[in-house]
Formats: C-alpha cells, sequence, structure tokens
C-alpha cells in the first residue's frame, strides 16, 4: 500500500463524514420547520453540555446534578416531539456508514487507537479483492437460482443418489450456517470441491456478502498469486508487500480460490500448511475462517500434497462436493 493510496481511502472516510453531518443538517433544516421547539431544545443542549462540563470543573455535586436533570429533562421533551413527528430520536444523529467507527475508519479508546474492520477491508480490496470480487452485487443469495441445476438423479455419472439440483440445496443450507455460526469456535471451515463452473466462486462470493454486512474482513485470493505473494515477502524482494502474511492470517474470512493451479515446492507446501494450521489455530486469539476451492479430488489432494495440509483440511473442514453441467452455458 503506498501512500497516495492510502491517503486516496482516508480522503474517502473525510468525504463520507462530510456527506453524514450535511444530510444530518437537511433533515434538522426540514424537522425545525415543522416545529420550531426542537430547535430551541438543540440549541439549549449545546450550551448546556458546555455548562455542564464546567460544572463538572468547579461546582458542587448538588450543582452538577441540577445541570444532568435539566439535561434529562430536554432530552425526553425532544424524544416526545420526534414521536409525534413520527420519528426516534435517533434521527438527529448522523447517519454514518459504518457505527462502529463513526466513518472515521479507526476505533478510539484509552488503551489505544486500532484500524476499524471497514477500514481493513477497504485496504483489503484495493490491495487483494479487486480482481477476484469485483461481482458482489451480483453475486448473493438473492440472485442464487437452483433451477440452472438439474433435477435428474444420476448416480453413474454424478457417482451421487440426489440429484445436482438437491446436493446444491445442501451446500446453501451449509453456507447459511457456516454464516450463522460464524463466531463459534466449533464450526468448521468450508472446502468447495468439483470441476469448473459448477457455483463455487459464486457460493463463497455470496457467503462474503453476508459477512462484510457483519463488518467481517474478507481477504480472497487464488492460490498461484496468495503463495507466490508470501514468498515474496519471505524472500523480502523489493516489490513484495510486507503486510502480505499478516493480513492472511488476520482477516476474519480469508477466501483461497483455484487450490491446485499453483505451481509445485516444497517452500509452497511449508507456506500454505503454516497459513492454515495458524488460522485452525487461533493463534491470534481470533476466530478466523477459511473457505477452498479447488477441481481437485480428496484423492487428487492426497496425491499432491503433503500429508499434513490434507489432514487439516479433511479434519477441520466440512467437505462440499459440486457436481452436475456447467451452468455458464446456462446463463447465456
Amino acid at each position: 500500500m503506498n501512500n497516495p493510496q492510502f491517503k486516496s481511502i482516508l480522503k474517502k472516510y473525510e468525504q463520507k463524514r462530510l456527506f453524514a453531518e450535511q444530510d444530518l443538517e437537511l433533515r434538522k433544516k426540514a424537522l425545525y420547520s415543522k416545529n420550531k421547539r426542537l430547535e430551541e431544545i438543540d440549541s439549549e443542549l449545546s450550551s448546556h453540555a458546555i455548562s455542564t462540563a464546567k460544572a463538572m470543573l468547579s461546582s458542587g455535586k448538588d450543582t452538577l446534578e441540577d445541570f444532568i436533570s435539566k439535561k434529562n429533562a430536554l432530552q425526553e421533551e425532544r424524544t416526545t416531539i420526534l414521536k409525534t413527528l413520527g420519528k426516534n430520536p435517533d434521527f438527529l444523529l448522523p447517519t454514518f456508514e459504518c457505527t462502529l467507527c463513526k466513518d472515521t475508519g479507526y476505533i478510539y479508546s484509552l488503551v489505544g487507537d486500532a484500524p476499524c474492520n471497514c477500514l481493513k477491508q477497504e485496504l483489503f480490496n484495493l490491495e487483494f479483492n479487486k480482481y477476484n470480487m469485483g461481482n458482489l452485487e451480483k453475486e448473493n443469495f438473492k440472485n442464487f437460482d437452483c433451477s440452472l441445476y438439474s433435477d435428474v438423479v444420476d448416480s453413474e455419472k454424478y457417482d451421487s443418489d440426489i440429484s445436482p439440483r438437491e446436493n446444491i440445496l445442501n451446500i446453501q443450507k451449509i453456507a447459511e450456517r457456516f454464516i450463522s455460526n460464524f463466531d463459534n469456535p466449533e464450526e468448521k471451515n468450508l472446502l468447495f470441491r468439483g470441476q469448473s463452473g459448477l457455483g463455487k466462486t459464486f457460493l463463497s462470493n455470496c457467503i462474503a456478502n453476508e459477512l462484510l454486512k457483519e463488518k467481517k474482513t474478507v481477504l480472497y485470493q487464488t492460490a498461484p498469486v496468495l503463495l507466490d505473494e508470501v514468498i515474496s515477502c519471505r524472500l523480502n524482494k523489493p516489490d513484495a508487500n510486507p503486510n502480505i502474511l499478516k493480513n492472511i492470517l488476520n482477516a476474519d474470512l480469508l477466501i483461497i480460490d483455484d487450490l491446485g493451479t499453483e505451481s509445485i515446492n516444497s517452500m509452497k507446501f511449508t507456506e500454505l500448511f503454516n497459513i492454515l494450521n495458524t488460522r485452525l489455530l487461533n493463534q491470534n486469539k481470533r476466530i478466523t475462517k477459511t473457505i477452498i476451492s479447488t477441481n481437485f479430488s480428496l484423492q487428487e489432494m492426497y496425491s499432491v500434497y503433503d500429508e499434513r495440509i490434507v489432514s487439516r483440511i479433511v479434519g477441520y473442514y466440512t467437505v462440499c462436493k459440486f457436481f452436475g453441467d456447467d451452468i455458464r452455458f446456462k446463463k447465456i
């Protein structure tokens, strides 16, 4: 992440805060025109806040209690007026995109300031996700169409006693349970396996979509790019991203797409094992989950990867087998 890019992101946050403040002023003016008393109350509360601060420094306890009592009375009167106008008390507060950081990008506390998840996600999107999660507006559960999958059972062709449609509906339920139980350490990770064109990437994006709504961070990258970037960082190459490994290990959800398309060597085996194992062990004292998609069968994975890698996947991942005909042709 270079400095101009980071400044651009912070400028975006500044613009969001400015928009929220301007929007609030417009809403206030509209309400003040309907009830002048609201404007008077807000003015009194503003001056009252200054008086209360002074009282806390110089006045006695009785005086401070009088200030607090008056403030509460003004707030109750304002709430009553808002109710008569069909508005809730929050109507006179700024509407921020992120309620956690109030569109500042940071969570401020007495123990120190920390980047908000929304800022982390902005950085992930810029550095990793822009080529992998470009269709999130379309790839969501609302647009999930099970009719693209055949409802014909063909055990000889698919090695299954259920139809592709029933299978994908079962996988959808697994995905929804994964989202609902994301913060449960007992909930397993997901392995999506099957040939191309069966919806693995689409369903990964559906899950990413829902978790982003929950303010989780999502890092999505193909296995070849992900492992190449990690190794570049390990070797201290000039163009390496120094934060790549930290981001991979700390993202709430890591999606590794196209596992098996990367070139194979012992260094990549080691890095892949470290990534999967570290996230499984929650070494950062945080619950993190991983989704892996691959065209490989489990037998092919055992023949290609170190046994330690496959044993982690088999033991700690719910394996979802995608089968059927290529749905990409049915969408045309």
